[in-house]
C-alpha cells in the first residue's frame, strides 16, 4: 500500500474524531467568546514548527482542537462583516466534496458536478427575477466582479487580442460607495483606476442618477468610450441599494455595460424583491451565496445574460482541453465561460443545503435578519448617547457613541475607534467600522442565521459598556 493510502476502516476513524470535534464546537458556539484569548505572536508561536518528517497518525488529532480552540467563534453575536454564519448542513457535504475530488472544468471531467452547478445557477437566477441568465461559481464577490468587468471590456473595447486601444480613453462608472474589488478589478483588467469616475451619492448613500448622466454625457463629449456602469445592490458599509432602474436606463442610453455587484444584497431579493426591482435589467450580477445562503466559504456567484460576451472574454483554450464532441450538454466546458480551469465542486453544498432545508427556510431567515436589524435600530434610537449613522436598507446598521454631544468630530472619531477595540477585546459581540462622511461609525452586520431577539438587544448594553471601559 501506498504510505499515503489509509484503509476505509481508517478513514472511517479519522472522520469519526473529526465530526465528533466539529460537533462540540457547535454545541458550545454561543457559550463562546469569539476572538480567540491568544494575540498574534502567540498564536505564531503555537504554529510555527518544523515540518513533521514521520507519520503522527491519529495522534495529529488534538491539534485540530487546539485550531478550534484558537479560531474566532462565529455565534449568534458576530456582526462583524457581510459573512454568512456557515450551515453545518452544507459544511457536512465539504467533506464528501473534497472525497470525490471532482475537478469541474467541463462535463467530461465531472459530469455530474457541472450539471449539479448548471442547475443551481439557474434556481438562483430565477430566485432573484434574472430569468434566462446564465453564470457559474466563482471563490466570491471579488473575482465575479473581476469577470464581469472582463466581460464588459471585452463587448465594449475589445482588448484580448492587441490590449487595451482607446485614443481617447475608456470610463467606467460606479458610485463613491463602491466595494474596493471593483478598482482593484479595473487596475488588472488594465484599464486603469484613473479612469473610474466615482458617482456622488445621496443622503442615503445611493448612487445619483442625473449626476451618472452628467458624467457619461461629458465623457462622450470628449470622445471617451463609457465601458461599464457598476451600480450596487446591498453596499458595504451600508447596504444601499442603488435606483437600478433609473440607472439601467441611463447606461442603456450611451451603451454601456451594466454589472450590478450583488455579493452583499442581492439575494435578499429572495425575501423582499421589491427591493431589486430592475436587477433582472443588467448584462450582469454578482453575488454570495456565503453570505446571504449561509454557506461555508468559498461560494461566490457571477450570472450573465449573454453567454457569448463570457465566452470572448474567456475562451482561449489548448489542444489538450478540446471536449471533441458537438453535443451540447456533453459539449459543455465551464472554462470557456469562467477565468478558472481548475475548480472545486462549490455547487455541491449549496445544492444539498437548499433541498435540505427548501427556499422557504432560507427566505424566512432573511427576513429575520432584516427584522433583527430593524430591531436594533430601535435599540439604538432609544439610547440618547448613541446616534443612527445611516438609513437602515437591509442589514447593515451603522452607528456611533455620541454621549452628551459636546464633543467635536475628531473626539468622537478618537473615542468610537477606542469603543470598537474595547468591544472586541471583550469578546462577547464583534462588531466592525464603517467611515461615513468623514465620521466613524461601529457597524454590525446581520448576516447571521444563528442570531436571536436576545443577542441583537444586548449589542447597545455591549457598546455601553465598553464606553464605560474607556471614558
Amino acid at each position: 500500500m501506498n504510505p499515503i493510502e489509509i484503509s476505509p476502516a481508517e478513514f472511517q476513524r479519522v472522520c469519526d474524531r473529526v465530526l465528533k470535534i466539529a460537533a462540540e464546537y457547535l454545541q458550545d458556539i454561543n457559550a463562546r467568546k469569539i476572538p480567540p484569548e491568544e494575540r498574534g505572536t502567540e498564536l505564531l508561536s503555537l504554529y510555527c514548527s518544523l515540518a513533521p518528517e514521520t507519520r503522527m497518525g491519529l495522534q495529529a488529532i488534538p491539534g485540530l482542537e487546539d485550531v478550534v480552540r484558537h479560531s474566532r467563534a462565529q455565534n449568534g453575536r458576530f456582526f462583524g462583516y457581510v459573512l454568512g454564519s456557515g450551515d453545518p448542513v452544507a459544511a457536512a457535504t465539504d467533506l464528501l466534496c473534497s472525497v470525490l475530488n471532482q475537478n469541474v472544468t467541463a462535463w467530461r471531467s465531472a459530469p455530474a458536478a457541472v450539471a449539479i452547478e448548471r442547475t443551481v445557477v439557474d434556481w438562483l437566477a430565477q430566485a432573484m427575477g434574472c430569468q434566462n441568465f446564465r453564470g457559474v461559481l466563482t471563490g466570491g464577490g471579488s473575482s465575479a466582479n473581476l469577470m464581469a468587468l472582463a466581460m464588459a471590456r471585452e463587448a465594449k473595447a475589445a482588448a484580448n487580442e492587441r490590449g487595451v486601444r482607446a485614443d481617447n480613453g475608456l470610463a467606467i462608472y460606479a458610485s463613491s460607495e463602491v466595494h474596493m474589488s471593483i478598482p482593484k478589478a479595473i487596475s488588472l483588467l488594465g484599464l486603469g483606476r484613473e479612469n473610474l469616475r466615482l458617482i456622488p451619492v445621496d443622503e442615503s448613500f445611493r448612487m445619483v442618477p442625473e449626476l451618472l448622466e452628467d458624467a457619461m454625457r461629458r465623457d462622450k463629449d470628449r470622445g471617451v468610450t463609457p465601458v461599464a456602469v457598476v451600480a450596487t445592490a446591498g453596499t458595504v458599509n451600508t447596504a444601499a441599494i442603488d435606483p437600478l432602474p433609473q440607472i439601467a436606463a441611463i447606461t442603456s442610453q450611451y451603451g454601456a455595460w451594466l454589472h450590478v455587484d450583488g455579493a452583499y444584497g442581492a439575494l435578499a431579493a429572495i425575501a423582499v424583491p421589491q427591493k431589486f426591482a430592475g436587477l433582472g435589467q443588467a448584462d450582469s450580477v454578482s453575488l454570495d451565496p456565503h453570505k446571504w445562503l449561509y454557506q461555508p466559504i468559498d461560494c461566490g456567484c457571477v450570472l450573465f445574460r449573454d453567454s457569448s460576451a463570457a465566452q470572448r472574454a474567456f475562451s482561449n483554450s489548448g489542444e489538450y482541453v478540446r471536449t471533441h464532441t458537438d453535443d451540447p450538454i456533453e459539449g459543455y466546458a465551464v472554462f470557456e465561460e469562467s477565468i478558472e480551469l481548475s475548480r472545486r465542486f462549490r455547487a455541491l453544498k449549496l445544492w444539498f443545503s437548499l433541498r435540505y432545508h427548501g427556499f422557504s427556510a432560507f427566505r424566512k431567515s432573511i427576513e429575520k435578519d432584516l427584522l433583527h436589524a430593524q430591531r436594533l435600530g430601535e435599540s439604538i434610537r432609544r439610547e440618547s448617547a448613541l446616534e443612527l449613522m445611516a438609513p437602515i436598507e437591509l442589514s447593515a446598521v451603522c452607528f456611533r457613541f455620541i454621549g452628551d454631544r459636546s464633543s467635536d468630530e475628531l473626539e468622537l472619531n478618537r473615542l468610537n475607534a477606542a469603543i470598537l477595540r474595547r468591544i472586541v477585546e471583550r469578546g462577547h459581540v464583534y462588531l466592525s467600522n464603517a467611515t461615513l462622511q468623514s465620521k466613524f461609525c461601529l457597524r454590525a452586520c446581520i448576516v447571521n442565521h444563528r442570531t436571536t431577539d436576545s443577542d441583537i438587544d444586548g449589542v447597545t448594553k455591549e457598546v455601553l459598556a465598553a464606553t464605560r471601559d474607556v471614558m
